[in-house]
């Protein structure tokens, strides 16, 4: 699915990210699309919750300026912002982006080499350049891909392809750079939805600001504990124990004997079957977890089966951070623990074990007795 399209709480992050902006100020809403577009149309529409919403295509998709190139056409001169899809960003800081420009918003991190750095002035009051993924950063303040840019940079699209082979968005806020003054706007919450584990840290974030609200039907001999949400056409057996900040969506089924804990959702549909664990979890819908199984800290992936006493391993001995594997490179979580990642469709015989880190791909299989040390 598309990585914007992925659950946090009770929606897509793009859906997040949308309300965001209009809670910001937006009134006109242009989406630039690719991978699985019609995903993203069939949800959204051309008018979401009173909102207009207009598409364009970008059939290459050859860097995130491309993309912007792509809704020149649909631009009217005037000032404009830009949103990155994949990420979070609480309404009160990106209004004072809106009101700001031209600006950019900018957020300090302990470790700035992994994000595009920006230089500001003497005064700090400036951003004059931005240096990606620097081995010696200018500074801690690193940009959120949340900008206002100036009406003449429809003109300034057309830049020449990085090292990495893309056209990049970071090029035009040089040019805004050199052409006018840019604010930098740091920014309270924010967070880029990238790889998996962040995944996990973006449903913390929205999850632990719900209320608690009960609509389905819960047995009374369930012990639902702090911030539980359970959805209108879910169900939650006897002997159930969640304790929050939890959702149960619509059509989901939980128990007997389960136990839910730390922040999890669990998704439409999804079946959590007797004497389960599931903690600091997201299981996507129409998922199954059958009896005497175990899933922490991991994300699992829509339609997926866990045979019974599937088991997810999600801290090392040595209590180091968790490694996994991404594009071929082993990556530190930064997470003391991790379970795993599961594509949608695979299917786990009775009595896997599933070591902490590894992904599963897609329509995967294992055998009873499975131990997977590696993806």
């Amino acid at each position: 699915r598309p990585k914007p399209m992925l659950p946090v709480a009770d929606r897509p992050i793009l859906e997040h990210t949308i309300e965001a902006a209009r809670s910001a100020g937006a009134d006109r809403i242009i989406l630039v699309v690719g991978y699985e577009a019609e995903t993203i149309r069939d949800h959204f529409g051309s008018n979401w919750d009173g909102l207009e919403i207009e598409y364009v295509k970008q059939e290459s998709r050859e860097g995130t300026a491309d993309a912007l190139r792509q809704a020149a056409e649909v631009l009217d001169g005037n000032t404009f912002a830009v949103l990155n899809g994949d990420g979070l960003y609480d309404p009160q800081s990106l209004r004072q982006v809106f009101e700001s420009g031209p600006s950019v918003g900018a957020m300090r991190v302990e470790d700035p080499t992994q994000y595009g750095v920006l230089e500001l002035s003497d005064d700090d009051s400036q951003v004059i350049g931005v240096d990606e993924k620097p081995a010696d950063p200018p500074s801690d303040l690193v940009n959120t891909g949340a900008y206002v840019f100036p009406g003449a940079a429809i003109d300034w699209l057309d830049v020449e392809a990085s090292e990495r082979g893309e056209r990049e968005l970071t090029e035009v806020l040089e040019r805004a750079c050199a052409e006018s003054s840019v604010t930098p706007v740091e920014m309270e919450q924010w967070l880029d939805v990238g790889r998996p584990w962040e995944l996990l840290e973006a449903n913390e974030w929205l999850i632990g600001e719900r209320s608690r609200a009960i609509a389905g039907n819960v047995h009374p001999g369930a012990v639902l504990q702090g911030a539980v949400v359970v959805e209108p056409g879910a169900t939650v057996r006897s002997g159930v124990v969640v304790e929050g900040p939890t959702i149960i969506r619509e059509g989901a089924t939980i128990g007997p004997n389960a136990y839910i804990r730390g922040t999890t959702l669990i998704d439409r549909d999804v079946q959590i079957g007797h004497s389960v664990e599931v903690k600091n979890s997201v299981v996507m819908p129409k998922t199954s977890i059958s009896h005497l199984s175990y899933v922490g800290d991991s994300v699992i992936g829509s339609d997926v089966n866990f045979g019974a006493g599937t088991t997810v391993a999600n801290l090392r001995h040595d209590d180091r951070t968790v490694l996994t594997t991404v594009k071929g490179e082993t990556v530190d979580t930064g997470r003391r623990k991790f379970g795993c990642v599961c594509g949608p469709e695979a299917k786990t015989g009775i009595n896997t074990s599933l070591n902490v880190g590894v992904a599963l791909d897609a329509g995967v299989t294992t055998e009873p007795g499975s131990v997977v040390k590696r993806d």
